[in-house]
């Protein structure tokens, strides 16, 4: 999961126990190790530091979660290597969670141009802008891209990605 200090509380608590249900093992990335917080006060940990990931890491990897939190990912998309693991994770063909403003990960990343994506309804223009159709939908299912606008569609997002990721 990749997040940073200010994320959205529940796109991130929610997909973090949803796939400890399910046996995965969640590690997640931010600024630093030790526990970030969230803009509604929640803190997680952060397992695993931004400036130490590299495309390398994509084999040791299964399913990306990408939860949003503007103010998170105004600093996170400055990460020039966590946005070459995005785009080499897709290259991979695994299966990629993002929500919300999750979105503009993918933007930065390059990896929207001739898909159908989804995100928060301010960033539509930047969604299309990216060359990706926006499409105002809970589930937005394109090849191994699950997309979603907002946080009260997390049920509906999150099976969909698991789906995807158990017919790989």
């Amino acid at each position: 999961m990749l997040t940073w200090e200010g994320y959205q509380d529940n796109e991130v608590l929610y997909p973090m126990y949803r796939l400890h249900e399910d046996d995965f093992e969640v590690d997640i990335l931010a600024e630093s190790k030790g526990f970030i917080y969230g803009i509604l006060g929640t803190k997680v940990k952060a397992t695993f530091e931004s400036k130490d990931l590299t495309n390398a890491h994509v084999d040791e990897y299964d399913f990306l979660v990408i939860p949003g939190g503007v103010k998170a990912l105004e600093k996170l998309r400055q990460q020039e290597n966590v946005l070459d693991f995005i785009t080499a994770f897709n290259a991979s063909g695994k299966t990629i969670a993002c929500i919300c403003h999750g979105a503009q990960m993918l933007i930065s990343a390059k990896v929207l141009n001739g898909r159908k994506a989804s995100g928060y309804y301010s960033i539509k223009d930047d969604i299309e802008n990216a060359g990706a159709t926006y499409v105002n939908y809970e589930a937005v299912v394109d090849g191994n891209l699950v997309s979603c606008p907002h946080y009260d569609h997390m049920g509906k997002w999150l099976k969909a990605a698991l789906d995807i990721y158990h017919a790989a």
